[in-house]
């Protein structure tokens, strides 16, 4: 019965995606230098407006750090036009939802509404750029949100000083070596001017793509928009740092000690390309391969079979100047964490000296194919997507063609990649412990 219902499900998965529809857009500028992007989708009576600013933890002063997601807190405080603490009540109470998220890239901001509040949602989003209010209550209100945060997610959190501890060893000239949610110090000792600065430089709509995706009509939006962006002083061009890594030519080790956590984690990282480099793609593949779900290499050989890891994962962290790519475990019993890298290399060399076989190569083609159709499965999740492509892609038709990519990665560059990145001289080895007894 196994390849009957194995035969069935590949069958469903081809047709589904096989009936995903085109994605169309229109793009243009607003003569403040604002980027736009239009999805009509008369499907549903739902309309998704977001606003993506290309400004992330990388675009800060090392001694200023965290002030990017302190924004994507401290600009829904109000506007001129909408009093303090009633940005989500108005959004709720005309049936829409809201978030915002940051990355060390960019800060992305959203919300969703039946199609008949779309003039409100252009409203909402005009107001933060154009009239926001950054007094010192605000600040002062949104620091007590963000310590909180960062006491829950990071400092209280097991294993929540992870991606600190890969990055902060992992980069040593560029900003991806802090972390998005910052330090908590340097927000403690900014002024108001340095957050009012911060913001006169990044908040400008010629820094920003505005997307509306879902039941509209293009020109009354054109409008629309016209008349609520339109006014918005175009702000100065920004000047952006680059910065450049050496490469890593010898093994590098590092231990932390985490006093939240019981059992130790073996971690091995590399520095890898630039999320819109062909090689990414390929790494993507590969941690999908090694350790995404019950049957793939790493879990079934540490986790199943020999029983030597509680889990294991492996992932591509893509990101816009340099991506990085972990693999590691957590150990079961007496089992070292010595034992666990051993076991995670011979996965990693059998990558690099045998091609995979051709079912696992269309089982991952297959698996990405799914999550491809599944990211545009909603008007929000196409918005982000066009958003996103745009900023950090500058080819927003990848929505439409990126899927492509994965498909034509044959199973000899996979062997390729790993050989090129997944060496032991080229990698940070990061032993995460929990805190001994008798530390201070």
């Amino acid at each position: 019965m196994k390849k009957p219902l194995a035969f069935f499900s590949l069958l469903i998965s081809a047709i589904t995606f096989s009936t995903a529809q085109e994605v169309k857009f229109e793009e243009y500028d607003l003569d403040n230098g604002m980027h736009v992007i239009l999805h009509q989708d008369n499907g549903a009576p739902v309309v998704t407006t977001s606003v993506m600013y290309h400004v992330g933890g990388k675009d800060e002063d090392p001694s200023k750090t965290g002030f990017a997601h302190f924004f994507e807190h401290l600009l829904f405080e109000g506007t001129k036009n909408i009093e303090r603490g009633e940005w989500f009540k108005i959004v709720s109470s005309n049936g829409g939802n809201n978030n915002a998220n940051t990355t060390m890239d960019r800060t992305y901001y959203y919300e969703t509404f039946p199609s008949n509040n779309l003039k409100l949602g252009l409203w909402l989003e005009s107001e933060r750029l154009m009239h926001p209010i950054i007094n010192q209550i605000g600040v002062d209100t949104q620091k007590e949100v963000v310590q909180e945060e960062k006491r829950l997610r990071v400092d209280n959190s097991p294993y929540g000083r992870v991606f600190e501890q890969v990055s902060k060893n992992l980069f040593k000239n560029h900003p991806y070596r802090w972390q998005t949610i910052g330090s908590l110090d340097h927000l403690a000792s900014a002024t108001l001017e340095d957050f009012q600065r911060f913001n006169e430089i990044y908040y400008v709509p010629n820094n920003a793509v505005l997307v509306v995706a879902g039941d509209i009509d293009i020109t009354e939006t054109k409008k629309m928009i016209q008349d609520y962006f339109g006014p918005i002083p175009k702000g100065a061009p920004i000047e952006r740092k680059t910065y450049s890594e050496e490469p890593i030519k010898e093994t590098m080790n590092a231990t932390f000690n985490d006093p939240n956590i019981q059992i130790p984690l073996i971690l091995l990282a590399y520095r890898t390309p630039a999320q819109t480099e062909r090689d990414a793609y390929v790494l993507d593949m590969i941690s999908t391969y090694l350790s995404d779900g019950p049957s793939s290499k790493l879990y079934k050989k540490m986790v199943d079979d020999k029983k030597m890891a509680l889990q294991v994962l492996a992932f591509n962290v893509a990101q816009e100047d340099y991506s990085t790519y972990i693999v590691g475990a957590l150990p079961v019993g007496e089992n070292s964490l010595a034992n666990l890298k051993t076991e995670i290399d011979e996965e990693i060399e059998k990558i690099k000296t045998d091609l995979i076989s051709e079912k696992d190569h269309q089982k991952l083609i297959n698996k990405f194919e799914n999550d491809f159709v599944n990211s545009n499965s909603s008007v929000e999740g196409i918005a982000n997507s066009l958003a996103r492509y745009y900023m950090l892609y500058d080819d927003v038709n990848l929505i439409n063609n990126q899927i492509d990519i994965y498909r034509s990665i044959t199973r000899e560059e996979i062997k390729e990649v790993a050989t090129k990145y997944l060496n032991t001289n080229q990698r940070l080895e990061l032993e995460y412990l929990p805190e001994s007894k008798n530390a201070q």
